[in-house]
């Protein structure tokens, strides 16, 4: 059983295409993928972090995705999975806005939105997100990555793959805190 982490998969969201400049004619081709992609990947008893934006604007429901989907899927909720869970969040494992995990002693903070701090940054926490659709592929910071779809083509990564990414990288965060600057104050 592998642990896996992705997000902002946005199945049956039809503007995705335009918007995130997915290679895909159209999203019925978009979706099946996605699918594809997932499942390549993910085997049925694996556990898989969906980091938000599930479905969107969908002619399918949500249910329908999910019971084609390899793996237990645990929702960190994204700003576009507000009908999906009026409607269906008892489909998921588990539904959450934020989460603490441990995977192989490793702390990890999950959140929809990248954060520039995250508990335990300080001493080595990592950090996976999504909302950005690889905005700031460019621009890594430390130990935190964006595990959306169209950061990692099309398809959810894998812990050990996160690992080898974060042993090329520097924690900014290592070592002394910064200390508060002390201002003098000039009087006129």
């Amino acid at each position: 059983m592998a642990i896996y982490f992705t997000s902002d998969t946005h199945f049956g969201h039809a503007a995705m295409l335009r918007l995130s400049r997915r290679p895909f004619r159209s999203v019925e081709e978009m979706d099946a993928a996605l699918i594809e992609e997932w499942n390549a990947v993910i085997a049925p008893r694996d556990t898989v972090y969906h980091l938000g934006d599930f479905c969107f604007r969908n002619a399918r429901p949500a249910p329908d995705y999910l019971a084609e989907l390899n793996g237990e899927v645990h929702l960190i909720a994204g700003n576009h999975d507000g009908a999906t869970l009026k409607r269906h969040s008892g489909i998921f494992a588990s539904v959450r806005q934020l989460r603490e995990i441990s995977v192989n002693g490793m702390a990890i903070v999950l959140c929809h939105y990248p954060m520039r701090e995250w508990h335990g940054c300080w001493r080595g926490a990592w950090h996976f997100f999504g909302h950005v659709h690889g905005r700031l592929n460019h621009e890594p910071v430390g130990y935190s990555l964006d595990v959306g779809v169209d950061s990692n083509r099309f398809r959810p990564w894998q812990f050990e793959e996160i690992e080898a990414v974060f042993a090329a990288r520097q924690n900014p965060f290592a070592g002394e805190r910064p200390r508060p600057v002390k201002k003098t104050i000039l009087e006129p």
